[in-house]
C-alpha cells in the first residue's frame, strides 16, 4: 500500500482500544509503525522535548476526547502551541467514541485537527487516511 515507514501516535487511556487499534493499524498497512501513550501530557512533554529527533516525531496522531487528567481538548490547547516545524507535518485525528455532534464542531475550530472519526478504527478508515495523506 504505501513505502514509507508511518509512525504512529495513539494517545488514549484506554488499553483494549489500543490494543485493537495497533492490531488494525499493522493490518491495514505493514509500513506503519503504531506507539501507544495512555497519558495525553506526557505525549506533549516527548513532543515539546527540544532534543526530539525528527524521527521520533509521529507522522500521524490519533488523540481521544475523553481521558482522566488531560482530555482530548486540554491536549489540543497545549499542542497548537507546539513550535511549528515539531508539528507542521503531523496529521492529527480524533478518535472517539463521542458521537456528539457538539464534539466534531468543536474539533474544526482546531486548525491541527485534520477529522474526527468515532470508534473503533477499521482497516477501511485508516487505509483511507493512509491513501489521503500518505500516497
Amino acid at each position: 500500500m504505501n513505502t514509507k515507514q508511518n509512525r504512529i501516535l495513539l494517545i488514549d487511556d484506554d488499553e483494549p482500544t489500543n490494543f485493537m487499534s495497533k492490531i488494525i493499524i499493522q493490518k491495514a498497512d505493514e509500513n506503519s509503525i503504531p506507539s501507544v501513550m495512555q497519558n495525553p501530557k506526557s505525549a506533549l512533554n516527548i513532543l515539546k522535548n527540544e532534543s526530539i529527533n525528527i524521527e521520533e516525531i509521529p507522522d500521524l496522531i490519533f488523540l481521544d476526547i475523553n481521558m482522566p487528567s488531560m482530555n482530548g481538548w486540554d491536549f489540543l490547547d497545549e499542542y497548537k502551541d507546539l513550535e511549528i516545524h515539531k508539528r507542521k507535518n503531523i496529521l492529527l485525528y480524533m478518535l472517539t467514541t463521542s458521537m456528539n455532534d457538539d464534539d466534531d464542531v468543536k474539533s474544526k475550530k482546531y486548525s491541527c485537527v485534520n477529522g474526527f472519526m468515532v470508534k473503533p478504527l477499521t482497516v477501511k478508515s485508516y487505509s483511507q487516511i493512509v491513501n489521503k495523506h500518505f500516497k
